[in-house]
């Protein structure tokens, strides 16, 4: 029987339980549990060389093509990355799932604001989401080898040449981006749209349901390129892999693989090079000059939070590719205390939430068992105030398919923008974001959704369970904190500081235009790579 208690588990990916429920022998147990089900995660890392000339800080999207090219050009290069390298089988349960998350979900935390509104507890564990909590914001981002790759919902969108040309303006061509750079990432990444015969599945329900929809309210749908796998995706469904995708599987991972993640491309080739190293557990706490090299502080660590060593490594290269969190905080970091004297005014400012939303329907009965994890398509809305992108979404952490229908909303926002300020009561650098920073981005997915609703008989959200839009606190998609041209040049070269570099979604002043940011992020590291590799600087 559903009961109100049950739906909010589902919608909100996680247990109600209280943490007083633990008791003092679990820790140890769920240890035993975790080195069980993924022994690969608690093998022994070595210790990188103290000195490599290219040293490259996560392994997300920018990391991950920038160490690719590096190696492929000669260079030896070691790659920094805090979470675990995870393994993926067609059978095992090697991630955690999204209804009853346990500490293989979330990076060293107990619990976790989940995108419902509820809070998820579990085991305190070196788990692939890091959800990073400031003062009106958390911030979700990956924690694992491969970065956001393993933990995102997959859809990889280019922004329309309006949007990009009024966020770079003129820094970048649009027209070379969209012949050269944007067709590389595509390719490496095996980007497609969702076959029809999936499309048809039971586990897409929702999406021919949700399109129904959306062209009742007179929105003409466009098919999504997406980076999952579909044979993995299809043998789910033939019962010739476990389910994944299929049952709604994505924020913390595809135990089978079924997202074609960093791990199987970039990353993969970059090993294959024989100069690419890549050391997870490794958690990089500053950076610095010591007047001829770059220094970087790192602790290691133990997939459940414990210091194994700590150490400081050398490179005269040094490429930031730790997220908009991750690179920005170490850049205002290194600025405040003076290990890095010549950064500009710019490090730090310029961030922004992608104008993300997350936005709900209810009373719309699909026929459907579960609800797929891939997006299958999207609309997009530029006459009703801010221009907006809904994205057909599955509900995350949805056991099964009761009638709700989710979308991602992105919205083009160039307006609302925070910044990085380091406090030195604390040691610790934290976001300056305004409570209502959003809140424009949440009108406008207001009106289309309700625009929807009128056209289908839908419900706005859930009664008494979730509102209709949420997203006035929590994004997936940071971005800013150096931007190009700014903080750095036109390709990504710490302005004051020749050598280090910015790699990553840091470079993207808070939108990629109503879109998904991860393939941008890759088309612009393609090209800032390539510059830097060819000039030597």
């Amino acid at each position: 029987m559903l009961t109100r208690r049950t739906a909010l588990m589902g919608l909100g990916a996680g247990v109600l339980a209280s943490p007083s429920a633990h008791s003092a022998l679990l820790p140890a147990l769920q240890l035993l549990k975790y080195k069980t089900l993924v022994p690969e995660i608690f093998q022994a890392i070595p210790r990188p060389p103290t000195y490599t000339p290219c040293l490259v800080i996560g392994s997300g999207f920018g990391g991950a093509i920038s160490a690719l090219r590096l190696g492929q050009a000669g260079q030896q290069v070691t790659v920094l990355e805090r979470g675990s390298q995870w393994p993926t089988d067609p059978w095992r349960d090697i991630f955690s799932n999204d209804t009853l998350p346990d500490g293989r979900a979330f990076w060293h935390t107990n619990s976790a604001k989940m995108i419902a509104g509820n809070t998820a507890y579990f085991d305190r564990f070196g788990g692939v989401m890091d959800a990073t909590v400031y003062p009106n914001m958390t911030v979700w981002r990956g924690a694992a080898v491969g970065g956001g790759s393993v933990v995102f919902t997959g859809c990889m969108i280019q922004p329309e040449r309006r949007y990009f040309d009024a966020i770079f303006g003129g820094a970048l061509s649009f027209d070379e981006m969209n012949a050269v750079y944007y067709p590389r990432v595509r390719a490496m990444l095996n980007l497609s749209t969702i076959p029809s015969d999936l499309y048809n599945a039971n586990a897409f329900r929702h999406s021919r349901t949700w399109d129904a929809q959306v062209r009742a309210a007179g929105y003409t749908t466009t098919l999504s390129e997406s980076i999952f796998n579909w044979n993995v995706v299809r043998a789910e469904t033939r019962l010739q892999s476990r389910a994944s995708a299929t049952v709604g599987l994505s924020n913390h991972g595809n135990s089978n693989g079924a997202k074609f993640d960093l791990n199987q491309n970039y990353l993969k080739q970059a090993k294959e090079t024989g100069r690419v190293r890549v050391y997870p557990g490794h958690e990089v706490q500053g950076i610095g000059w010591d007047g001829s090299r770059y220094t970087v502080d790192v602790v290691k660590r133990h997939p459940d939070g414990t210091q194994l060593d700590r150490y400081v490594l050398t490179c005269d290269k040094l490429f930031l590719g730790a997220g908009s969190i991750g690179t920005s905080e170490l850049l205002v970091k290194a600025q405040a205390t003076g290990n890095l004297r010549n950064l500009n005014a710019e490090v730090g400012k310029g961030w922004g939430t992608n104008g993300d939303t997350t936005v709900v329907r209810s009373l719309a009965l699909t026929g459907g068992i579960t609800q797929a994890s891939p997006s299958a398509s999207r609309v997009h809305d530029a006459a009703s105030g801010l221009p907006v992108t809904l994205e057909n979404w599955y509900v995350p952490g949805l056991p099964v398919d009761l009638g709700v229908i989710g979308s991602l909303g992105m919205v083009f926002d160039q307006t609302h923008r925070g910044d990085f300020r380091y406090d030195p009561a604390t040691g610790s650098v934290k976001l300056n974001w305004a409570a209502d920073g959003n809140d424009d981005a949440i009108a406008v997915s207001r009106t289309v959704n309700n625009r929807i609703c009128a056209a289908t008989g839908a419900i706005p959200g859930v009664p008494f369970i979730t509102p209709d839009v949420s997203g006035r606190n929590w994004t997936a998609h940071p971005l800013g904190g150096a931007v190009l041209n700014k903080a750095t040049d036109g390709f990504g070269r710490v302005v004051g500081h020749p050598g280090l570099y910015v790699v990553d979604g840091a470079l993207i002043p808070g939108t990629t235009g109503a879109v998904n940011p991860s393939l941008t992020i890759s088309a612009l590291a393609e090209r800032n790579i390539e510059k830097i590799i060819a000039e030597g600087r």
